[in-house]
């Protein structure tokens, strides 16, 4: 039996890609692995490598890889990001391989097909489909099951590559989501993360809202948690009111990723994003207060070209009146079809130490809201097993690692720890038995 590798870099949408990838692949005899990351890629025939563009930097260590493989001889697939956005750039560092954007992937057998018999496909030309049509869960494969629910949006931040890459909106069927989980959960999942672009806008051409979807997924039979994606703040006044009685009412995580980007109102207007600093506060205030344990994510992308001493001053000050749970920084990465890229930047000493204080400001912040925790009961899904601990999340999704357990018949399983202390990235437990 032909073997194939899928490398995956990037997003969850991206993992999500990978495990429809592998469907259609399964479906068609070939032994499947896929793995994140992976730099052993011998006693492979297939290597698929699944890109992201959001940054310089992965899209270089990515070119790397690429230039690797094929001095090892690799029949390579290039698809992801990259390949819809950048393919001329994959076409110069690997003549030889297929390209395959992001729209195309339920065609991957016939790719894979094609280069068995010694041709090349190019499939990047935008194709609207409904990729989970091709969705299957393995059963006992995974507690996680990643469930992509569209893909495109409708925002044009002036920042972004991804939207060049993925295209316009589209949602895709509640009927099929929903088979999509109910397959995942009877196969063993606990875990159910839907993800997309930006969950915000999905249902937007369909009549309908992730928080209708997220009541209907809960209506699903069993012991499970769904996980929301990435939502942009500029999508939550349609429906927020039903989302906090999801919340409250259904098998949610009590978690949400709301990307700000800045506190400055005036960069808010330059990046293209449709709310203000205080609408963002007003969100994080009313989650807090309606859904008991919200946990609040945020993203911050720090030295967007011009961005004054001023702005940068209310990005602090968004940051310690909202106190995050979780905030994740990037620098301002300049990728080819983003308009903000051709803006003059800042310089680089600048960015540099905008970056230093941020995150020990972050760190303390993030370490400051995990010692709360210390010596209280949390409930926690297993959801991982690493080479010291097994780790898991609680209600409110924060990250827990569990010192005193060694079995693997854990992983899947609700138990009860206490918290005996923490880092700024996770809570530390000991496992409560009986």
């Amino acid at each position: 039996m032909e073997r194939i590798l899928i490398e995956t870099h990037g997003c969850t949408l991206n993992r999500a890609d990978s495990g429809i990838m592998r469907s259609v692949l399964e479906s068609k005899g070939f032994e499947v692995d896929s793995k994140r990351y992976s730099y052993s890629e011998g006693g492979y025939d297939y290597v698929i490598v699944n890109t992201c563009t959001v940054k310089k930097q992965t899209e270089q260590r990515i070119t790397e890889r690429l230039g690797r493989m094929r001095a090892l001889g690799k029949r390579l697939v290039v698809t992801g990001c990259m390949a819809s956005a950048n393919s001329d750039m994959i076409a110069k560092v690997v003549p030889e391989a297929s390209i395959v954007g992001t729209s195309r992937i339920s065609e991957i057998g016939d790719v894979i097909e094609d280069l068995r018999e010694g041709g090349k496909s190019t499939l990047t030309e935008y194709v609207k489909g409904d990729k989970l049509a091709n969705y299957v869960a393995g059963k006992g494969r995974q507690v996680i099951a990643r469930i992509p629910v569209s893909e495109g949006c409708i925002s044009s931040c002036s920042f972004c590559e991804t939207k060049f890459a993925r295209g316009p909106l589209n949602s895709f069927s509640e009927e099929l989501i929903l088979r999509a989980a109910k397959m995942s959960i009877d196969s063993g999942a606990k875990e159910i993360e839907l993800t997309s672009q930006d969950m915000g806008a999905y249902g937007l051409d369909r009549r309908t809202n992730v928080a209708k979807l997220s009541s209907a997924l809960s209506s699903i039979e069993g012991e499970f948690r769904i996980r929301i994606g990435m939502l942009n703040p500029e999508h939550l006044y349609r429906y927020i009111d039903d989302l906090i009685y999801a919340y409250n009412n259904g098998k949610l995580f009590k978690f949400i990723h709301l990307p700000v980007q800045s506190g400055s109102d005036s960069v808010l207007r330059k990046m293209g994003r449709r709310y203000t600093s205080d609408e963002f506060r007003g969100y994080a205030r009313e989650l807090r207060e309606k859904v008991n344990g919200m946990n609040i994510e945020t993203d911050i992308i720090i030295g967007y070209p011009a961005e004054s001493e001023d702005d940068f001053a209310e990005t602090v000050n968004l940051l310690e009146d909202v106190k995050p749970d979780v905030t994740n920084l990037s620098k301002f990465s300049r990728r080819p079809h983003a308009p903000a890229s051709r803006i003059a930047g800042l310089d680089n000493s600048v960015i540099k130490s905008r970056s230093i204080m941020l995150s020990r400001m972050v760190r303390r912040m993030q370490h400051e809201e995990y010692s709360r925790f210390v010596g209280t009961v949390r409930r926690v899904l297993i959801t991982e097993e690493n080479r010291k601990s097994y780790a898991g999340r609680d209600d409110s999704y924060r990250a827990v690692a569990v010192t005193n357990i060694d079995d693997p018949s854990e992983l899947g399983r609700f138990i009860d720890v206490r918290v005996t202390g923490n880092s700024y990235a996770c809570l530390i437990s000991s496992a409560l038995h009986g």
